[in-house]
């Protein structure tokens, strides 16, 4: 894959199969772009799950209508062939692309509708560290700090997700951050993005459920694809079993 960059959209929203997943998630260790790209896309996703159905007014849905068909559709994907060179094939899988639109179509049609219930102003919005936080399967586990501090790890099994807070920790040194992974049963550790402000709660990408450990460690500032020092925190995490996720 020659243009990993157009996977945000898809990894987003999950859609990616293990493998680019996985090579996506190598990616975002050292692309602040995309990082960025996933962010947003993840807020729409989770904009569109707190909608509210409200019944458009009768003229919604012949301007949709006519929208549509003025849309011009993607062209055929032809292999590459003599005629037409390798480099100038179509690098992005047509799915990726209309997946990639899809989501952010869906966000126009649901604002037009009017269903977002969730404003900037409104300071009762429950942010994804939140929500992973008040899940009632919550699970924390706290490991002190070397120089001072601790981490908590707080895992959502229900959710798949966990999320990091810091209290006291340092700032990481010029030129270094903190790096966070996760470990899959069988597998190294796979970069789960970055914690430059300790001091912020910060949603661990990938699938935190199924993690038998999560780490800590200090890595270049653009991050790095496996640890290269030796973890300042270790999280021993259990799988869910009979509803008991304890960690």
């Amino acid at each position: 894959m020659s243009d990993i960059h157009a996977l945000s959209g898809a990894y987003a929203v999950d859609a990616l199969d293990d493998t680019e997943r996985t090579q996506f998630e190598r990616h975002l260790v050292v692309c602040p772009e995309c990082r960025a790209e996933v962010g947003s896309f993840r807020e729409t996703s989770a904009l569109l799950a707190e909608a509210q159905a409200q019944t458009p007014p009768p003229s919604l849905r012949d301007k949709v209508l006519a929208d549509v068909s003025a849309v011009r559709p993607f062209p055929p994907q032809a292999p590459a062939t003599e005629a037409s060179p390798a480099h100038l094939a179509p690098v992005v899988p047509l799915r990726r692309r209309i997946l990639t639109s899809l989501v952010a179509a869906a966000a126009v049609v649901l604002l037009a509708l009017g269903a977002f219930t969730w404003h900037p102003w409104q300071h009762d919005h429950v942010s994804v560290a939140d929500q992973i936080r008040q899940a009632p399967d919550a699970v924390s586990v706290t490991e002190p700090v070397p120089g001072g501090g601790k981490l908590t790890l707080i895992r959502s099994a229900s959710l798949e997700r966990a999320v990091l807070i810091g209290s006291g920790v340092p700032e990481p040194a010029a030129g270094t951050t903190y790096q966070m992974w996760l470990q899959q049963p069988g597998q190294d550790m796979v970069s789960a993005g970055l914690m430059p402000d300790p001091g912020e709660p910060t949603v661990l990408t990938g699938d935190a459920a199924t993690a038998v450990a999560a780490a800590v460690s200090v890595e270049p500032e653009a991050g790095s694809a496996h640890p290269t020092t030796q973890p300042i925190a270790v999280f021993p995490l259990k799988a869910p079993s009979g509803g008991d996720d304890a960690a």
